[in-house]
């Protein structure tokens, strides 16, 4: 059968129509976000960029550059990946057409409620949860619909097993609506002012079990669903251990619910809570590295692919991201550690190397694997601008995070420096001085990663448009019969 008849009966029964629209979107989002950030990178060595105008300051910037790379960027690849594969996966289509175009239009709806509303100076103040409660109103029916759609699909699945990708992007709808509702209790004063329902220490608590957990679930598990679908697929071959997968997966799901506490280190936060959030981030290294363990042993004997496939460098270094960066928070977590490293430029280059070296890598790999899938395409339209961006990229997370790694031991170190009659050694004036050349570097890392986004965008769009020919000869798809659904329970390596 010709790769144009298969694309068209695989179009006819799945939905790919809301798939292609929330893939086009995340490149989209994935060039605004990280080009505000670049702009607020640039604002830090030169704070003249802000023009004197309250819309372009930093402080207004900032939460809009977190809502639109997490939300707005890695938002629209989980939705468009998570359609995807539990499409594929069950051989059924989504449960409601409309309910899919509804979770596409409303989840647009909040990102650019949050794009005017942010540098406005609308703001509930709290970290990753900014949104003032109509959009997050908003926010809420369209998580709704997004449960109603994933679960409903699986439920009229055509085969009996349910893939260990589906278990992770489950878990973490389930668990974003939890949390989403029970941070955002407030009271509403006005349209766009609202003080939460929690009090002092309290509140802190609520927001970093949900603060933390959005790392957790919305930015981790999640993007293991991607994971455990899309290197199989890449690399053609089975989960190393099916076992496995289960396993960490229960074990990740537990531990990170109780790890919110290591942000609240030496504060008024009861020493008993900050102990437990201690141990159980340190616990929760052992299910982080069953995730990236047999996602890097998936890769025996396909190894040799990496000289030629650019989409698997993007996924195995994905990976290796996030081995690195779970076992640098678990570090971060332990007290003394924590000493040195909170409210430095540390935690930056932490945050961005889970942001840039995992969750975007892992994004760049499957949308390049899926995007000429969905437009019948049999390959990008230039392998060698896939190429391009992942050494774009690939450099600019290194030079982003070893940036911020040496600015922020070098601030801890001073801020802590004495004297022998007990008075600082530094000024903070001092600190933040020394800390101005790797400013310079992390901006530089920055626009690098972005360059690589916008040569993403440039091959999409040739290949959207069809500058690659397909090849009636070559089948697109591979069949039903090898997709790591009904692949993976055969492969129980312990």
């Amino acid at each position: 059968m010709g790769t144009s008849d298969t694309f068209g009966k695989q179009a006819e029964i799945f939905n790919y129509g809301v798939v292609r629209q929330f893939t086009i979107m995340t490149i989209v989002w994935g060039v605004v976000g990280m080009a505000v950030g670049v702009w607020i990178a640039a604002q830090l060595i030169w704070p003249q960029l802000n023009f004197d105008i309250p819309w372009l300051s930093y402080g207004r910037l900032r939460p809009l550059h977190t809502n639109a790379v997490i939300f707005a960027f890695g938002g629209s690849a989980l939705f468009a990946t998570a359609y995807y594969v539990v499409q594929r996966t069950c051989q059924a289509r989504l449960y409601s057409d409309k309910l899919a175009a509804f979770t596409f239009w409303g989840w647009q709806a909040v990102i650019v409620a949050a794009v005017i509303t942010l540098p406005m100076g609308y703001t509930s103040t709290k970290e990753y949860a900014e949104l003032e409660w109509p959009i997050d109103i908003l926010l809420t029916l369209v998580w709704v619909a997004f449960a109603v759609v994933f679960f409903g699909t699986i439920v009229k699945r055509r085969v009996k097993h349910i893939y260990v990708a589906n278990w992770f992007y489950g878990s973490y709808i389930l668990t974003i609506a939890v949390l989403h509702i029970f941070n955002n209790f407030a009271l509403p004063v006005s349209m766009w002012k609202s003080y939460s329902a929690y009090a002092g220490v309290q509140d802190a608590m609520v927001q970093w079990w949900y603060g933390h957990n959005a790392v957790g679930f919305f930015l981790t598990t999640s993007f293991l669903g991607m994971m455990y679908y899309f290197v199989p697929k890449q690399a053609e071959r089975p989960i190393y251990s099916y076992r496995l997968s289960i396993v960490h997966f229960w074990a990740l799901a537990f531990t990170y619910m109780w790890a919110g506490p290591h942000h609240l280190l030496y504060t008024s936060l009861p020493d008993w809570t900050q102990s437990l959030g201690m141990a159980l981030s340190l616990i929760l290294l052992a299910p982080s590295w069953g995730g990236m363990i047999n996602g890097i042993m998936t890769m025996s004997g396909a190894w040799h692919k990496l000289r030629t496939d650019p989409i698997l460098k993007f996924l195995v270094v994905a990976l290796s991201f996030y081995g690195m960066s779970t076992f640098e928070g678990s570090m971060m977590s332990i007290r003394t550690v924590n000493a040195l490293s909170h409210y430095t430029d540390w935690t930056i280059g932490h945050v961005h190397s889970g942001a840039l070296g995992w969750v975007a890598m892992i994004t760049f790999g499957s949308l390049y694997y899926m995007i000429p899938r969905l437009y019948g395409r049999s390959a990008m339209a230039s392998t060698k601008l896939i190429e391009l961006h992942f050494w774009l990229a690939t450099l600019g997370v290194v030079m982003y995070i070893s940036a911020m790694w040496i600015a922020g031991v070098m601030q801890g170190l001073m801020w802590r420096a004495t004297g022998v009659d007990g008075t600082l050694t530094y000024s903070f004036v001092e600190a933040v001085k020394a800390t101005y050349p790797f400013y310079v570097i992390r901006m530089l890392g920055g626009l690098c990663f972005l360059g690589g986004v916008f040569v993403m965008a440039w091959n999409t769009w040739l290949t959207v448009k069809g500058q690659v020919k397909v090849n009636p000869v070559v089948p697109l798809f591979s069949p039903d019969a090898r997709d790591p659904a009904l692949l993976g329970p055969a492969s129980t390596t312990a």
